[in-house]
């Protein structure tokens, strides 16, 4: 196959007089070298995850579009508070997506690389993702079984290792249950299949009646809805019943994992040992691995005992500190089960210059459950 001498990829870019510029850069076609191949990226996701880089700390509410197809450039404010935690990316143009999936069209003399060409596989791009074309280490791919496409394999990575690293990072604590926030969403879907597939019991927190209809649907039998009045009543009960000491907070901000952790000493206090001033001995633990509140983390710990912790939790980071055949484990999982347990759904399948402009941005920003996009670069 004949490859363009150049390729479309998104960037995006903080200046110094507080503008946040996100735009398609024009970038020669690499030579892969022995280990290295060219992916011709077919669908790629836009992640919560994403958003971070995509958009920094800028007022996204004032974003405006200009100009038409491959020209089109999506401009923003950057207030100065925002200025001062941006300091760092200032001047600089970074790429943007997380993961993405497509078919290898040129490869390095590397036998496994050559092995590749033809496939499709997904990738894990390192935030560079949002791309016509991808040159890539060939062992940083996960090629697709028979009859999967690239956009059933463009969320391999994100969502799928990261539900199943929460099962792991409890196994690996000493928890036998867990509490999920946001639990209607995609990850919290598949979370939900590989609980009931592995018989662990998932208490899920919502915040909306038709997010509750959805993990219903899914036979979730543990479904709170935080804006019942109450709400502190039910998941004080349902952590009685499933035992839950471990819960993964999408929300990070508010009272939420306060709330969790009361609920948690709570439930422990009605099936009591030896009295202690410390509280129950059982460690509960709180991990906030997402944003989507972003008002300050509320605490209130005189009521949670002593044995207790509230941590931050990343994908990247867990993954670098289970060993190699952890890593492995987890992805053929994904490679098998990839159209049941972590089938992804899309609502709008956009192009990169569509995904620039200002009106599809507002909707694909709002983080609504039930509504994931797809950028399709060939488009």
């Amino acid at each position: 196959m004949t490859l363009p001498e150049s390729y479309k990829q998104m960037f995006s870019t903080v200046s110094e007089d507080g503008k946040l510029t996100l735009a398609l850069h024009e970038k020669p076609m690499p030579t892969p070298e022995t280990n290295e191949i060219i992916v011709r990226i077919e669908a790629t996701p836009i992640n919560p995850s994403d958003h971070a880089v995509m958009f920094g700390g800028a007022n996204m509410a004032e974003a405006e579009s200009s100009g038409d197809g491959a020209n089109k450039v999506l401009t923003a404010p950057v207030s100065p508070p925002a200025m001062a935690a941006m300091k760092a990316r200032v001047g600089q143009n970074l790429p943007v997506g997380n993961e993405g999936a497509g078919t290898v069209v040129a490869a390095g003399e590397g036998e496994h690389a050559q092995s590749l060409i033809g496939k499709t596989v997904a990738v894990m791009g390192g935030a560079s993702m949002y791309a016509e074309y991808r040159c890539v280490p060939a062992a940083q791919v996960m090629p697709l079984l028979p009859g999967c496409t690239a956009k059933d394999g463009a969320s391999s990575f994100v969502n799928p290792l990261t539900a199943l690293s929460f099962v792991e990072t409890m196994r690996l604590e000493g928890h036998s249950a867990i509490v999920h926030t946001a639990a209607a969403s995609n990850l919290g879907q598949m979370l939900n299949k590989i609980c009931q597939g592995d018989g662990i019991d998932i208490v899920n927190i919502v915040r909306r009646q038709e997010q509750a209809d959805i993990l219903k649907d899914l036979g979730a039998k543990y479904i709170i809805n935080s804006s019942s009045d109450t709400f502190k009543e039910e998941l004080v009960d349902a952590l009685d019943e499933t035992g839950a000491t471990i819960a993964f907070d999408a929300t990070g901000g508010g009272s939420l994992a306060s709330d969790i952790l009361i609920a948690m000493e709570a439930a422990a206090a009605r099936t009591p040992t030896a009295f202690s001033i410390y509280g129950s001995t059982k460690h509960k633990q709180v991990y906030l691995y997402g944003g989507l509140d972003t008002s300050p983390t509320e605490f209130a710990p005189r009521n949670y005992g002593m044995a207790w912790s509230i941590g931050a939790w990343l994908l990247p980071n867990f993954l670098a500190k289970a060993d190699l055949e952890v890593g492995e484990r987890l992805r053929m999982r994904v490679a098998k089960e990839l159209k049941t347990t972590f089938a992804s759904h899309y609502t709008d399948e956009i192009s990169l210059s569509d995904a620039l402009d200002s009106q599809i941005v507002d909707r694909y920003n709002a983080k609504t459950t039930g509504s994931k996009f797809l950028i399709c670069p060939q488009l």
